[in-house]
Parts: structure tokens; sequence; C-alpha cells
């Protein structure tokens, strides 16, 4: 980590004193840390100890230039190799989600090209306000990278979430970044997936449509799209947020994915089908509302086209993946569905296992090969999940390469 430079931007709120002990401990990991701090950060704790603890000139001052040959804000953000502003006030959030770059930080921060994390510190109340709530949305949706604060008693008498996560967390979090780009094993491929449900229109006010929320799918983009991949994510109907530094494409309808995914797949290098996409779709829809009657109704449904199967069949050098959700024999349909539709690996779930299946933070999966081989993973986290599912891709792109 000796040749990464982080700069750390200190604005104000009781949580300064810990971004004190953030920047000993970057420093201690070897990163050279400069320190950018707004005029309210000065209030609670002085340049000199960010001084002492970073060994560098702390900067405050647009106009104060310490070398007259550069422009300093300017010479920071070309500098940086991240940028993590801790702890991020409400203000600062709001300042940098509109553009407003009225002082040394926020003018810094517009005119960096590197990475940008936020670490939120505030009363709860604040931070579950809209305003703040839509700025930090904003700056999701423009690449920012937010470390959620923990909870616990704050420093207002509340007890709840708000709190700066604890150095030695962040500290880990860096770390971790760099070890990752470091590697980038899928740097340079093209990267599809499918995430979500599909939605079959009945009539204006109906559709048919399944329980998916898309989270395993977004967590695997977000992986791979970490992993250095050129990521495009089609997805169905979900409320989650774009994964930094993926392209999103939004369908509706099995039709709609089809298409889109069948369209990209000549440019691929690996496509994840992880949607939960619609096998039938009605035969017969109305543009009017359809009005109750007495008795039954009958709807005649019509099979959508198998996009993993067609995918399959036009494969040429690309790694297909895909999934299956069952209730009932996972393993036997698993491995069908590996030969049927010409897949590398199918990632199988039993939805009825507790921890697993739609709508969850967790996931308990197996992943089977072609070769036969079956690796179970234990309940754990989508994300864990997705680095799972990264490791075995990398370990198939270098087979291919053999």
């Amino acid at each position: 980590m000796n040749s990464k430079n982080i700069l750390l931007c200190v604005t104000g709120g009781i949580a300064v004193y810990k971004a004190v002990a953030l920047t000993s401990k970057l420093s201690q990991a070897g990163f050279n840390v400069k320190v950018i701090m707004t005029d309210s950060a000065m209030e609670f704790v002085t340049p000199l100890t960010f001084q002492a603890m970073s060994r560098n000139d702390v900067f405050y001052d647009t106009f104060d230039e310490k070398d007259s040959s550069k422009i300093a804000h300017i010479d920071l953000a070309d500098w940086a190799d991240l940028v993590l502003v801790a702890p991020a006030t409400a203000n600062v959030l709001g300042k940098l989600a509109n553009g407003i770059a009225d002082d040394m930080v926020t003018t810094t921060l517009l005119a960096t090209t590197a990475e940008v994390w936020a670490a939120p510190a505030m009363n709860v109340h604040m931070y579950d306000h809209p305003a703040v709530k839509k700025n930090i949305q904003t700056l999701h949706e423009m690449g920012v990278r937010f470390i959620e604060p923990s909870e616990g008693f704050l420093a207002c008498g509340y007890v709840g979430k708000g709190r700066l996560e604890e150095p030695e967390k962040i500290t880990d979090l860096v770390i971790s970044h760099f070890s990752k780009s470091q590697s980038r094993p899928l740097a340079g491929k093209k990267v599809v997936i499918t995430a979500g449900p599909t939605r079959e229109q009945l009539d204006p006010v109906r559709f048919f449509t399944n329980h998916s929320s898309g989270k395993m799918g977004y967590a695997i983009a977000a992986k791979a799209a970490e992993a250095g991949a050129d990521v495009t994510l089609v997805s169905g109907p979900v409320n989650l947020t774009a994964p930094a530094g993926v392209t999103v494409v939004n369908v509706i309808t099995a039709q709609e994915m089809y298409e889109e995914v069948v369209s990209r797949f000549d440019d691929s290098d690996i496509v994840i089908k992880s949607a939960a996409v619609a096998d039938y779709r009605p035969v017969f829809t109305s543009d009017r509302k359809m009005k109750k009657q007495d008795g039954t109704l009958t709807v005649e449904f019509e099979r959508t086209k198998d996009i993993l199967k067609t995918l399959g069949e036009r494969k040429k050098d690309q790694i297909l993946i895909g999934f299956a959700a069952e209730t009932d024999n996972l393993e036997e349909y698993a491995k069908k569905k590996l030969t049927v539709k010409n897949a590398d690996l199918i990632v199988g779930n039993d939805i009825t296992a507790e921890g697993a299946g739609f709508g969850t933070e967790t996931n308990i999966v197996t992943i089977f090969h072609r070769n036969g081989e079956m690796q179970p993973l234990p309940l754990q986290s989508k994300s864990d999940v997705a680095d799972a599912l990264i490791a075995e891709i990398t370990r198939l792109i270098k087979e291919h390469q053999e």
C-alpha cells in the first residue's frame, strides 16, 4: 500500500476525533495520507493534530497556495488514488450532490477523477431526512461509494444509526479495495447480467410477476464491476440502486429482456442469467380494464422465449451461467439445466430454506459445474455469494486459456 495516496476530507462534526484515529490507522497501513479540513471541522480539532498524524501539510483554505508553482486543490485532486470524506456531514453531501464548490473540500471533490468514498456521520433523524436520503441517492448514482454509519449512542444523546464507522473498519475496507483493484481478474471482459423479475401484462391494471427482488443480480453486478469488468445489467422492475460503474438497462417483460440480452450476446465474454424470468405470459391482453363478472375467470397462457437455452445454442467462447431456484430435487434439476441449456455453471438454491430465496439479504446456494463438481456454500450474504461466483468465473477463464 506504500504507493497509494489517500486524500482525507474532514468535515465538521463531533466525529472529527475519529478522523484523527483514521489518519493514524491509514498511515500505519502504509498509505500516503493528506488531509483537507472545512472551517467547521477545525472547530473540533486543529490542523496541527492531523499534520502530526499524517506527516503532511494540512489544507483548509482554497486561496492559501503552499507551493506557488501549483494550484493546490487541483494538485490534490490529481494526486489522490482515493478520496475519502470522513466524517461526511449532511451539509457537505448536499453541496456535493448539487455541484456546489464553496470551500477547499468541495472544490477539490469536484475537481478529482479519483474514486470518492463518503462515510456519513450525523444525528439519526438528519440521516433519515428525505433531503439527505435524496442527496445520498444522487451521489450513489454519480458513483460515490458510501460506508454506512453504524448504530449506537450518538453525541446528541440519541441512540440510532448515525455513528461514523470505526477507523479500523474503514481502514480494512480501503486495504481490501486496493488489494482487489491490483488483481482485477475480469479487467477487459464484457459481462452481461440479468436481475429481478419480469411483468407480463393482463390489462392496464393487472400483471403476472414473481417475488424476485433483484438483490442477487445487483450484488453480482457490483462485484463484477469491482473486478474490472465492463458490466451491463439488464434489470426487471426492482426497487434497488444501480451499482457504481454499471450500465443498467431497464426492461419490464420477458420479451424485452430476451431482446436486450440476445442483442448483446455476441459481443459479451460472460453472461450471468440471475433474473427470474416469466415462463408464461397471457395469450390475450386487454387495453381496457377487465371488469369482474360472476363465476370463474380462465386466462390462457403461452410460453415465453427461453433466454438461457437460446444463448446456449448460440454460444461460442462465452462463459454462460444460469440460476435455478427450486423447491424440490435441486441437484437433479440443476444438473439437467446444465446440459439442456449448455451452461458452464448453474447456481442453484432451495428457496424453501431459511435465509435463502427471494427478497432476503442472504442466500444458500450450490454451484454446479459441467464436470460434475458441486460446490455448496453456507448461509452468507448475497454479496459474499457474488464474491464466490466471481472467483469461480476467474477459475473458468484460466481453464479456457490453458
